[in-house]
């Protein structure tokens, strides 16, 4: 973004280097402040004109995205499939194309297929953000995690992060690997073997299928939940054997010699893998989490619309 060369879209983690990211969370600090101050709202990007086009149901990301749009003083145009002609068989690019003949300067998209972003960035013009694609990534989850990391430690280089759950099906557990890496935290994947990809230790992570251990080992626990809508088979007997294994509850807290900081990327679901004990605990960051995806996504879309003024 400032750093050299600048990038046009955020399509995915893999694309940036830790001096872009360090300009995110710089920005993101500023707009924090921001967002804690009586006026909450700053005319930056009142000449651009953003599409939020969610391709998938979307809750949170979707209004923390909106939020962000509406406190940088943008115009929004908000499109749901569920209500267009994509169910009259109408194609992405026919879509897009349509909305960008509406003068959008940005698009921030979530879409079912893996890639899809990247399928866009090349035939549109207009700057992508993508707010998750298939199981491939989710690069604005993963700037807030890390950045709710950098908060609640002061630094994300040396911190032991263990990713818990649906390995396999998570674009969120994907951008966080690349994301902590990038930032020199240690990360460590743990679930049951059948939610684990095959070859995930080739991209320098290590791997357990043993929660207490893992627990043992980190500074950071960040709790996926169990992606059922994108499971075509079962995975593991039943969710209350995965509960008792692998959902974290204050009773596996409390066997650690140590307070460790406690995360989740929304939405939850309380008691399969996290108890509410926890998830309401001191130990919890997860309102953070809320709080700062704001402030992230203000600084991607500060950060990508500055080109375009």
């Amino acid at each position: 973004m400032t750093a050299q060369p600048p990038i046009k879209h955020l399509l995915g983690i893999k694309g940036l280097n830790a001096s872009h990211i360090q300009t995110i969370f710089e920005t993101a600090d500023n707009f924090k402040t921001l967002l804690n101050s009586p006026v909450k709202k700053t005319p930056a990007l009142r000449d651009i004109t953003i599409a939020n086009l969610f391709f998938e149901n979307s809750t949170r990301t979707r209004v923390s995205f909106e939020l962000a749009e509406k406190r940088l003083g943008a115009d929004i145009i908000n499109f749901s499939s569920s209500s267009s002609s994509v169910k009259k068989g109408e194609t992405l690019i026919d879509t897009v194309n349509n909305i960008l003949s509406m003068k959008v300067d940005m698009v921030v998209m979530r879409h079912p297929a893996p890639g899809a972003c990247m399928f866009l960035a090349k035939h549109i013009d207009a700057q992508i953000v993508n707010a998750g694609d298939g199981t491939h990534e989710h690069p604005t989850q993963a700037l807030l995690d890390a950045f709710s990391i950098r908060e609640q430690f002061g630094d994300v280089a040396g911190k032991k992060v263990v990713i818990v759950g649906d390995i396999l099906h998570s674009r969120v557990a994907l951008s966080n690997i690349y994301c902590l890496q990038l930032l020199g935290a240690e990360v460590m994947v743990c679930g049951p073997a059948t939610l684990i990809p095959k070859h995930i230790a080739n991209l320098g992570v290590k791997v357990s299928h043993n929660l207490q251990e893992a627990l043992n080992w980190c500074d950071v626990a960040n709790m996926l939940r169990i992606q059922l809508e994108r499971q075509d088979q079962r995975y593991f007997p039943s969710l209350k054997e995965y509960s008792n294994l692998y959902g974290l509850t204050m009773d596996k807290l409390n066997r650690l010699n140590k307070e460790i900081c406690v995360m989740h990327p929304g939405p939850i679901n309380r008691g399969v893998e996290i108890s509410s004990d926890v998830a309401d605990s001191d130990q919890s960051i997860i309102l953070q989490q809320v709080e700062n995806g704001v402030a992230i996504r203000m600084a991607v879309l500060f950060l990508l619309g500055q080109q375009r003024l």
